[in-house]
């Protein structure tokens, strides 16, 4: 048993026995009744990642898979692709006289957290709200998680830029790749209702906001020779 196979054994045991559960209680249709006690057992390499996530759910737990290589040089490739796709929209924004924050924090109502590239167009009373994203994690977090960031968006752009936005752009990008592509296309039922606008629609609000639009944004020429720019100064 591998030690991430143990860890994951262990995990569901305390919140399960608070909760007065039995592993039976557990069990749904579509998965196997013994999956509580093969997980328990420490044998999460022969079951589904997705009904491991929907298990753990179930007793109000996460799970979170993380990658290593070559100690934190993962992290540290990825952070970096993350920090480009940020630096890309902001290119993209700047031309079009947006106001444009990157890494902008808040904390509102019991929420914390940070949008990728916050923006906004005073004139326009239009705000851009944008999470950028260097590969697919968890879908259902992802959309949890922007959709709060949206919820908070006139508040904080109210408070920041000093405006009362008529228009809201909630948007998800990715550097421009087919396995993005490919799980973008995998969830097509979810995203074309949640998210339903592509590249020309994103592009033509951000020429001329007007009412919502909510959308996904795959940027091409992503340069990985380029380094990004400072992503603590507001831009203009």
């Amino acid at each position: 048993m591998s030690l991430d196979d143990d860890r994951l054994a262990k995990a569901p045991r305390g919140p399960r026995r608070r909760q007065g559960l039995r592993q039976i209680d557990l069990a749904v249709p579509g998965r196997s009744r013994d999956f509580s006690r093969q997980l328990e057992a420490g044998r999460a390499g022969s079951l589904r990642l997705d009904d491991i996530r929907g298990h753990f759910a179930q007793l109000g737990a996460t799970v979170r898979v993380s990658a290593w290589w070559n100690g934190a040089a993962l992290d540290r490739t990825l952070d970096d692709r993350h920090a480009r796709v940020v630096d890309g929209t902001v290119s993209r924004l700047i031309p079009f006289d947006w106001l444009v924050e990157a890494e902008f924090t808040f904390s509102e109502w019991g929420e914390r957290g940070s949008i990728d590239v916050f923006a906004a167009q005073p004139t326009r009373r239009a705000v851009f709200v944008g999470e950028a994203k260097s590969a697919w994690g968890s879908i259902e977090e992802t959309l949890r998680v922007l959709n709060v960031k949206s919820r908070l968006a006139p508040v904080l752009a109210g408070r920041h830029f000093g405006l009362q936005p008529t228009s809201i752009a909630t948007v998800l990008i990715f550097p421009e790749d087919r396995t993005a592509r490919r799980i973008a296309q995998r969830f097509a039922a979810t995203l074309e209702t949640t998210f339903p606008a592509r590249n020309r629609e994103v592009k033509a609000w951000r020429r001329q906001p007007a009412g919502s639009l909510r959308g996904l944004w795959f940027l091409t020429d992503v340069d990985p020779d380029r380094p990004p720019r400072d992503r603590d100064r507001r831009r203009r």
